[in-house]
């Protein structure tokens, strides 16, 4: 299996507030299909980078506008369909108040491709339908905005929140083996066990049980 990373740039915007960002997008699969992680910006150089293999399904991470601004676009350029957990259908509607995603992401089921399956794991925190996908064959897990190199994902929402989503990197990702590569998405990949430390550091600082 393959993982193909495509970054493009563009605006953060949130609660009136506006930031330049960069954003990785991950093309997962083979030579002749792919799952997309994440909708960035600007849905051609994702249609490149795909450079016309069957496209399994567009997965978003989680419903901030930086992840899904190029969903729709990118839908109806490789047909394929849009998959968002219902929890973060309120952030979707503000990007797309005339136009819905395709599937909901389901925590405990399986995404198929080239012959591998990533679990869907629900990683709240950051946002309410945060999620991660955990390949177990290949060591790896794409967690979008929950876990970064240099710990947990931005908790500055009235919806998000720290504690939940410290429990959610040390009951879910932390559970897995070190070794196991994180794909983030913004900035450098990393790995479990370069983040377990700090995360469970600041769990310690704030007596979380």
């Amino acid at each position: 299996m393959s993982i193909e990373l495509v970054t493009t740039e563009g605006v953060f915007a949130l609660g009136g507030g506006e930031w330049e960002v960069e954003n990785n997008i991950w093309l997962v699969g083979d030579d002749k299909e792919v799952l997309i992680f994440d909708a960035a910006h600007d849905h051609q150089p994702i249609i490149n980078a795909v450079n016309g293999r069957k496209v399994r399904g567009i997965v978003l991470t989680h419903g901030h506008n930086d992840h899904i601004n190029a969903a729709v676009a990118l839908r109806d350029a490789v047909d394929a369909p849009i998959m968002l957990h219902e929890f973060d259908r309120f952030l979707w509607d503000v990007v797309y108040p005339e136009h819905d995603f395709d599937a909901p992401i389901e925590p405990g089921r399986t995404l198929q491709v080239a012959g591998h399956e990533l679990a869907i794991l629900h990683t709240p925190g950051h946002s309410p339908g945060c999620c991660c996908f955990h390949d177990a064959v290949t060591g790896t897990v794409m967690s979008g905005d929950t876990l970064f190199c240099g710990g947990p994902g931005a908790t500055g929402r009235v919806y998000s929140d720290e504690p939940t989503i410290l429990a959610s990197i040390r009951d879910v990702l932390l559970s897995l083996p070190d070794h196991t590569i994180v794909h983030t998405g913004h900035g450098d990949t990393t790995t479990i066990g370069d983040e377990r430390d700090r995360v469970l550091e600041r769990i310690a600082e704030l007596g979380l049980k």
